[in-house]
């Protein structure tokens, strides 16, 4: 055993650099401070606890008695190290621990142990944690010896008193302290008027102790006393003591305390028959059972227990508190206790250090971690408590279950709706009364359906259909119902939110019921000097209460009594909506216009950048990049890009540059997204919009001045036509013919095709509910709310029932039963198969499409007219730009464009139209000469006619034409070369092209002499005719190859006819199967092709 020192790190305070004046002020204040404390007239004032704080040395000590076990010593010192680092103590004194550890618990350690802390200087009070009774008795009696504040935090269950109390040991019951416990059975002792009650104990140590404090608590001694603390041999011994307590028994309820959970199990179990249980001992909700107990019984369990840590920090600020009081008045008697010498107790004086604390312990009170913390009379500690009263019933199974029926905390009982349990009525006396409802069907409030094959209710209250407002009729079914020969016809099963109500009432108040439906399914008005409907039948007194959606207004009020209006409404305006057909641009609305040309927008612009990206690109689809014979022009663009946007399988150019590729990529990203929002939204809004009739109330003029076909209604005789009747006769002039006699019958006249009403008017609750049941969700409620009014339970006047009735359903509001009938009987889902028609097959008919339709129209026309705008391009402005010098190049824009202005014939010829291959080939021997040799030669050299602008050095053009034709062959740009006057040739140029002509066709002669020597060498056979043949026409025409203008770029070579190529280097290939020697087709055209073109040159040049 040691003892130890905690002494809690205070911060220190940084020192902050004054002023010269600020010093010399605060020691002008400290020299006058000085002065008038040492002046001779000081000593007669407030004391002084300047020479007790020097002798403290700042630190005021508590000792600290620590459970013997590891995990609640380390718990209870962790504790007690947090709540010492800011007690509320003057003069900034810090609270220092002295914590002693006993190793034992017997009584000898644990006296060594607390004289140990007491021995140290300056201990004010202790703090024990005893472990058990005798512990606890022990530190009772040592803290009255030595005059010591001893406050004990008790972690046990309910123990037994202690005697007589001490003002010197304080008991903080972190536990269930008996003391309360007793005040919360007496307080649901006199909640459910129990007088004569019966005390079963178990394990208790002082039995008559006890039976003094319930005495003293519950004001009355207890009838009968049973103590089980010994031990018993079986069974059958526990039956015999538990007899007294039968059918027969004196008392109507036994409490069991002391009991642990199996205990209580099993005396519940061996207990006879007859009376009610309740067990004083708190219980977890979890480990109470239900099965093989007696239904009725209660159960006492804590909620909300505040943790161990609470409460060891609220008995640490008890005893600072305490103690920064006591030092306000006494500050050496409070702060300076003299040390405690158990060895050598010496009485201490009135004025004892002690006293002086325990007398400041016993006044001080607080708001702690706990809840409100005093001392009372008894020396506890009071900690605030909450207890949950529960009672074993059955469900709606039939099945028990455990039911909260009241709660208690600090001293008060509240009981829930239906929660206190009456005594059973002493013999003769008159049974619970039996009272006739009156209801109108009306949902949700009452639903009516079939009874089973029996004619009984499984689920609900039999109610009778009985149809009439005979009295006597009505007496007549009753009794047909009591002896069982009522027809099944007339037995309906009665549910809803007013029946779930008035079982409840008639459970609490207590009373019987029978039920029946209002003959004339009227709520009741005054027609002809007599009341019809509920009314009627509460003033003629078939009736004892009207139970259902009864408004409550001035003219019933007069007549009848109500409850106090268990929900609250208002007068609505339901109408119903019409589909609408899409209208023609349906298709657009998914996108807003904006939307639209920012889409559009983008896709110009994107095709224009891609246009440049590809054009200042040297791997671009341009002249300049590849010399190629397509070109990716603007136009190019916008086909890609709309054939991305809308998905468009066809053929399209595709950029080449690494940039318009990425571009493009991009564009396809964000077309992927606006389409996939298009279509997400496009189905709603194909199938139209709903359109209804816009009522902005009851003050809306289509209501007060209806226009003709307008129509709307209320039920008769309801609240709501009372109203406008009242409020707006001439409305209700218009209205009249057109109410139903319910509120279903409207709202099916609203719902039929063609609709019977254009608006319907009833009770808002009525109506939200026709919305929320509505499958096809085609109906609403507009327009500001009305008239409020409330539901109330109506009564003949004067009656008993009144009163009762009202403060039941106060008190069903304030526990929120109320709400529960609302959140039962009115949350369910809105358009209850709109989930489901959400995921079935919308089916859209040709309407819904007509913009579609109406759009490829307009497309048509479009073609049309852009057919016609090409014509008129190609008739009019093509011309006009050819005979101009600007404009001519537009190749980066359009392919065709830039081939029609620079491909024209010569003058005074027309371009004649364009034939197929075949008929080409057919005219071609007889083709008159002139701008149709033009013409074919230019289709050969339409692959080189994108070429860009021929370098400066080389920009001088040149003129290219035939011995005998006159037309001139575009330049490289393809411009036109500049007018020359005819026969004006350059000296000399005949004479270089024929040198030309013949240096080329005899290099071409000695090389097929050589390929025919080297075939020959490897042998001669039929495969070597075709060269030999080729070889032979070559070197016997006299001019057989025309030569081409030397060009830029990759073909800028001396080479055949590009329309007639010549494979002379491709190899003979064997023919399959029989080992000899063919040609590709390829040769064999080539050969013919060449056969016949060097005829036609060898004409050509004789003519």
């Amino acid at each position: 055993m040691g003892s130890r020192l905690l002494r809690p790190r205070t911060r220190a305070q940084p020192t902050q650099p004054t002023a010269p004046g600020h010093n010399f002020g605060m020691e002008f204040v400290w020299a006058l401070w000085l002065g008038l404390a040492l002046a001779p007239g000081s000593a007669a004032g407030h004391p002084q606890p300047c020479g007790v704080l020097a002798r403290l040395g700042g630190s005021v000590r508590l000792g600290a008695l620590l459970p013997r076990a590891p995990t609640a010593r380390a718990r209870a010192r962790a504790a007690l190290a947090r709540a010492a680092l800011a007690p509320p103590l003057p003069h900034n004194l810090s609270l220092e621990l002295v914590v002693a550890a006993p190793t034992a618990r017997d009584p000898a350690s644990l006296a060594l142990g607390l004289c140990q802390a007491l021995a140290a200087p300056g201990v004010a009070a202790v703090l024990a944690f005893p472990e058990a009774w005798p512990e606890l008795l022990q530190l009772h009696f040592l803290a009255t010896a030595t005059e010591t504040p001893v406050l004990s935090v008790l972690r046990r269950e309910a123990r037994a008193p202690l005697g007589a109390p001490s003002h010197f040991h304080l008991q903080l019951d972190w536990a269930s302290p008996l003391e309360t416990l007793l005040e919360v059975l007496a307080s649901v002792l006199q909640a459910h008027a129990w007088e004569d009650v019966g005390l079963v104990l178990c394990r208790v140590r002082d039995p008559g102790g006890l039976v003094a404090l319930w005495t003293d608590r519950a004001g009355q001694a207890p009838k009968l006393v049973l103590d089980l603390s010994r031990p018993d041999t079986g069974d059958a011994r526990l039956q015999a003591r538990l007899a007294p307590l039968g059918a027969t028994a004196p008392v109507p309820l036994a409490v069991l305390l002391g009991c642990d959970a199996a205990q209580a199990l099993r005396v519940l179990r061996d207990a006879p028959p007859g009376s009610r249980w309740l067990l004083g001992t708190p219980l977890a909700a979890d480990t109470l059972p239900t099965e093989g107990l007696p239904p009725g019984l209660l159960a006492l369990g804590e909620v909300a227990r505040p943790p161990l840590e609470a409460a060891i920090h609220d008995a640490v600020e008890l005893v600072a508190r305490a103690l920064g009081s006591a030092a306000q008045v006494h500050p050496e008697r409070a702060l300076l206790p003299a040390s405690v010498n158990c060895h050598d107790l010496q009485p201490a004086g009135p004025e004892s250090s002690g006293r002086l604390l325990a007398q400041f312990l016993a006044a001080t009170s607080f708001q702690g971690r706990t809840g409100p913390v005093w001392v009372t009379g008894s020396s506890q500690v009071h900690v605030s408590r909450s207890f949950r009263v529960w009672s074993l019933r059955q469900d709606p199974r039939g099945a028990p279950a455990w039911a909260t029926v009241g709660s208690w905390r600090d001293g008060r009982l509240e009981l829930e709706p239906g929660g206190a349990l009456r005594p059973p009525p002493p013999a003769g006396a008159q049974s619970r009364p039996k009272l006739r409802v009156v209801t109108l069907v009306e949902h949700p409030f009452v639903f009516a359906r079939e009874s089973d094959e029996e004619g009984q209710c499984p689920a609900g209250q039999l109610c009778l259909d009985a149809g009439t407002t005979d009295s006597a009729a009505l007496d007549a079914l009753f009794t047909a119902l009591a002896n069982g020969s009522l027809p099944r016809a007339l037995r309906k099963c009665c549910y809803g939110y007013c029946i779930d109500l008035l079982e409840r009432l008639a459970q609490d108040t207590p009373f019987d019921f029978e039920l029946y439906i209002v003959g004339d399914g009227k709520y009741g008005a005054l027609r002809d000097g007599r009341w019809t409907g509920l009314v009627g039948d509460l003033l003629a007194g078939r009736a004892h209460m009207a139970v259902t959606s009864f408004s409550i207004n001035s003219a019933r009020s007069q007549v009848v009594d109500f409850s106090s209006p268990f929900f609250s409404t208002s007068l609505g305006i339901m109408v119903r909506t019409r589909d609408t057909a899409s209208r023609i641009g349906a298709f657009m609305w998914p996108l807003h216009w904006s939307m639209w040309l920012g889409v559009f927008a983008a896709l110009h612009l994107t095709a224009l950048f891609l246009t440049l990206y590809e054009w200042r690109s040297p791997y671009g689809l341009t002249p300049r990049g590849r010399n190629r014979g397509t070109v990716f022009s603007y136009s190019s663009a916008l086909n890609l890009c709309y054939a991305i946007l809308f998905g468009r399988t066809v053929s399209s150019k595709t950029p080449k540059c690494p940039t318009g590729r990425l571009l493009m990529n991009l564009w396809a990203i964000f077309c992927l997204l606006v389409l996939s929002s298009y279509t997400a939204n496009l189905a709603a809004v194909m199938v139209g919009d709903k359109t209804f009739e816009e009522l902005s109330g009851i003050h809306d003029p289509k209501l007060h001045h209806p226009s003709q076909g307008f129509r709307f209604g209320t039920v008769w005789e309801s609240s709501a036509e009372a109203y406008i009747k009242k409020s707006f006769p001439e409305m209700y002039a218009h209205m009249r013919p057109h109410s139903a006699p319910t509120t279903p019958h409207g709202v099916a006249m609203l719902t039929s095709d063609p609709p019977k009403l254009n608006a319907f008017i009833m009770d808002k609750s009525l109506l939200d509910y026709e919305v929320s049941i509505d499958a096809d969700c085609k109906l609403l409620t507009v327009g500001k709310p009305f008239a409020i009014e409330g539901y109330g339970i109506g009564l003949p006047q004067n009656s008993p029932l009144t009163s009762n009735l009202s403060e039941f359903i106060s008190r069903y509001k304030s526990s929120g039963f109320i709400d529960l009938l609302h959140d039962r009987w009115y949350k369910t889902v809105p358009c209850g198969k709109r989930a489901i028609a959400a995921t079935q097959t919308l089916q859209m008919g040709i309407y819904h499409f007509s913009g579609l339709f109406v759009l490829l129209c307009l497309g048509l026309g479009s073609a049309l007219l852009s057919s016609l705008g090409e014509h008129v391009f190609y008739r009019l402005v093509l011309p006009r730009i050819r005979r101009g010098n600007r404009l001519q190049y537009w190749l980066h824009t359009s392919q065709r464009i830039h081939r029609a202005l620079n491909t024209e014939p010569p003058e005074g010829q027309e371009e004649p139209e364009s034939r197929g291959p075949e008929e080409q080939q057919q005219d071609t021997p007889v083709a008159e000469r002139g701008w149709t040799r033009v013409r074919r030669t230019m289709v050969r050299e339409r692959r080189v006619r994108f070429l860009l602008e021929p370098s400066a050095a080389s920009a001088a053009p040149e003129a290219e034409t035939s011995p005998t034709e006159g037309p001139a062959w575009p330049c490289s740009n393809g411009r036109p070369p500049a007018a020359r006057p005819s026969g004006a040739l350059p000296p000399g140029e005949l004479e270089e092209l024929e040198q030309s002509i013949a240096g080329a066709r005899e290099r071409l002669r000695l090389a097929l002499v050589r390929r025919g020597e080297l075939l020959a060498q490897l042998g001669d056979s039929a495969c070597d005719r075709p060269p030999r043949l080729l070889q032979a026409h070559l070197g016997g025409a006299r001019a057989g190859v025309t030569p081409q203008k030397p060009r830029q770029g990759l073909d800028a070579t001396w080479a055949p006819s590009r329309r007639v190529p010549m494979p002379v280097t491709e190899r003979p290939r064997p023919a399959p199967g029989n080992g000899t020697c063919t040609w590709g087709r390829g040769v064999e055209k080539a050969l013919r092709m060449t056969e016949h073109q060097l005829g036609q040159r060898e004409k050509s040049e004789e003519a």
